[in-house]
């Protein structure tokens, strides 16, 4: 394994942050070395300063991608902490569309749009998109859009694929669940193409400008903020509020808080589970 000096941590470590948003303290020198260390074996390079110098002066961005997809954190799986989808099932999507339908002009699709930032390998997207089945939603009275963004190339294409090996097909999903809306597919499980085509899946960095995206209805920002400097969780958080309706929600981590990085939002609190909407 390729060992990495104090001088080379700490370039790296800025250019990371740099590209990524993503911020490495002292003490993930190991993290670096294990995700990194493979990398420098494809692109022929002997030590992390010279892997370095690669990327800086590599004008295509194929390093940079190479860079993300490998130190980008893609732990993910269907309805993680659970709490919150119980939250989207029951609570948030039924009051959206008891509100959207009274804003709605008569025999007009209700429309709603999701957001999940930092969608990884799409397990969050899809778990949403089975509780729309469940739901019984149907898509002549509702116009939904449900996007997935990843700063990863790797993860959107797998997000895309939808297919998941048998590890992640077991963690959060029912046998029920796995037998109504995946089929076996060579060595793993496929998402269903009726699931499949609800999601649309783009590559974003959270660190560029929203210009353009639209408004959404609900967003979901979980588990990434934590990988940001304060300044850089700030805005964020300012950018989301910026796209998200006046009367939508965000949901963030089950170990993350807005307390400390914005006051455009408040906190309101249903059973094991916390939401966020914009102040007005």
């Amino acid at each position: 394994m390729y060992k990495i000096t104090p001088e080379e941590y700490s370039v790296l470590t800025r250019y990371i942050l740099e590209i990524s948003g993503i911020k490495l303290d002292t003490g993930k020198e190991y993290l670096v070395e294990t995700r990194l260390g493979p990398v420098l074996d494809e692109v022929g390079c002997t030590t992390f300063s010279e892997f370095y110098h690669k990327c800086r002066f590599d004008t295509t961005g194929t390093m940079k991608r190479k860079v993300i997809d490998a130190i980008s954190t893609n732990e993910t799986y269907f309805f993680r902490d659970i709490a919150p989808f119980e939250l989207l099932q029951h609570k948030i999507i039924p009051d959206l569309i008891d509100k959207r339908k009274a804003l709605s002009k008569s025999g007009a699709p209700i429309q709603i749009r999701i957001w999940c930032a930092a969608a990884s390998t799409g397990q969050e997207v899809y778990s949403i998109t089975i509780i729309l089945k469940e739901l019984y939603l149907h898509p002549n009275k509702y116009d939904i859009t449900l996007i997935g963004t990843d700063i990863s190339d790797n993860a959107i294409a797998r997000a895309s694929y939808g297919k998941y090996n048998k590890f992640e097909i077991s963690r959060g999903l029912s046998a029920a669940r796995i037998k109504q809306f995946f089929y076996p597919d060579g060595d793993g499980w496929r998402i269903k193409d009726e699931l499949r085509g609800m999601a649309t899946f783009r590559k974003a960095n959270l660190l560029k400008s929203f210009v353009g995206v639209g408004k959404f209805d609900i967003i979901l920002c979980r588990n990434v903020a934590i990988y940001f400097t304060p300044e850089g969780r700030r805005e964020l958080y300012n950018k989301i509020a910026g796209v998200l309706a006046p009367d939508g929600y965000l949901l963030i981590g089950a170990t993350e808080s807005l307390t400390n990085d914005t006051p455009l939002f408040t906190p309101h609190r249903y059973l094991k589970s916390v939401f966020y909407q914009p102040k007005q």
